[in-house]
């Protein structure tokens, strides 16, 4: 039963870093963007 909720955790957790990485991608990518505007 521990490994059943360990897995489900663990899915908790990848569930929440792939969240904020559809968030922190994005953004990156802008700053990156703008970045390079500036300097060109």
């Amino acid at each position: 039963m521990a490994q059943q909720q360990d897995m489900n955790d663990a899915r908790e957790t990848y569930a929440g870093f792939i969240g904020t990485l559809k968030w922190t991608v994005p953004l990156i990518a802008a700053l990156v963007a703008l970045v390079v505007i500036l300097i060109s």
